[in-house]
């Protein structure tokens, strides 16, 4: 078994036994400098192009350490080993995924809807104070579909193609796509670059993890759903996520959503039923078989290659 298999399985065990890390997690760094350098640079003129002047000056450093620590670690497998599987299971979110998920799922099932509201508005943007049962299942639902590619599938893809440098420049694209990519008067121009760089790292694994969900859901409507409803949606990669998870699930999403008191009418993705808490279960089971399948897949992958 290659030392990219041996990573990939320690670094999923590291995530489900221990989770995401309470304390001294390094985004929470890394979301300090991100948010130092939008104040120094984020200003009123040409902020599109300080804004791409901006992810230079965290990528630029942050991607010549990951390589020359890659480097420096090669002569040694085993701490090579343990260095990366360290460092990929900091990039993924399985488990914390899964457990803000079913902490929405069991108020829901215990028909507790101000609880329920209160945990989805942790993983959303939308406004949640007003949803009923069948909007905080939808929103819980989208974001484990939506979520599942950028915070599992993603980073893993970008590991096995560039190891550490790779797995290292994705999550920081992504963290800085999260905190400067809104389309709001302070960031829509300064946080452009950052959310078109993001967009061009997740396009690939985005369509993986559609397919994946596809194969391993109702295949049928969810090709039908990802090849009709995608191209609709407003981003370029979610769209085929969603759309393919939400016919990979026969149910419904998209439709209005309120941010900041502003209602945006979204198009519908999937068909069938409108989401409900069992729904929830059933997309994170999805998500879960997505996973299998791609350890499976890398797993063969490494054996015929050998």
């Amino acid at each position: 078994m290659t030392l990219d298999v041996c990573v990939l399985l320690a670094a999923l065990a590291l995530d489900y036994f221990f989770g995401e890390p309470k304390r001294f997690h390094p985004l929470v760094g890394l979301g300090w400098v991100v948010k130092k350098v939008e104040q120094g640079f984020n200003q009123s003129q040409l902020s599109k192009i300080k804004g791409g002047y901006g992810v230079s000056v965290i990528l630029i450093p942050i991607g010549a350490f990951a390589y020359f620590l890659e480097g420096a670690l090669s002569s040694s497998p085993f701490t090579l080993f343990l260095c990366t599987a360290f460092i990929l299971y900091l990039a993924i979110g399985w488990k914390s995924l899964l457990l803000h998920s079913k902490a929405i799922r069991d108020p829901l099932e215990a028909q507790d809807i101000e609880t329920a509201r209160q945990k989805v508005a942790l993983i959303v943007s939308r406004d949640t104070a007003a949803l009923d049962e069948t909007g905080v299942s939808k929103a819980a639902t989208e974001s484990v579909l939506e979520n599942g590619s950028d915070a599992i599938f993603a980073p893993i893809f970008w590991f096995l193609v560039g190891g550490i440098p790779g797995v290292v420049l994705y999550r920081v694209v992504n963290t800085l796509d999260a905190m400067w990519g809104y389309k709001n008067e302070r960031f829509f121009h300064f946080g452009w670059a950052a959310a078109k760089l993001d967009d061009v790292l997740n396009w690939v694994p985005a369509r993986i993890c559609a397919l994946s969900y596809a194969l391993c859901g109702q295949t049928w409507l969810a090709f039908k759903c990802w090849s009709q409803q995608a191209q609709a949606w407003k981003s370029p990669n979610a769209g085929p996520v969603m759309a393919s998870g939400a016919g990979a699930l026969n149910v419904v999403l998209g439709g209005v959503a309120h941010y900041q008191g502003d209602s945006e009418v979204r198009p519908p993705l999937g068909c069938g039923a409108a989401p409900t808490a069992l729904i929830i279960k059933k997309a994170e089971a999805l998500l879960n078989r997505s996973l299998l399948l791609w350890v499976l897949v890398i797993i063969t992958g490494a054996i015929y290659l050998q």
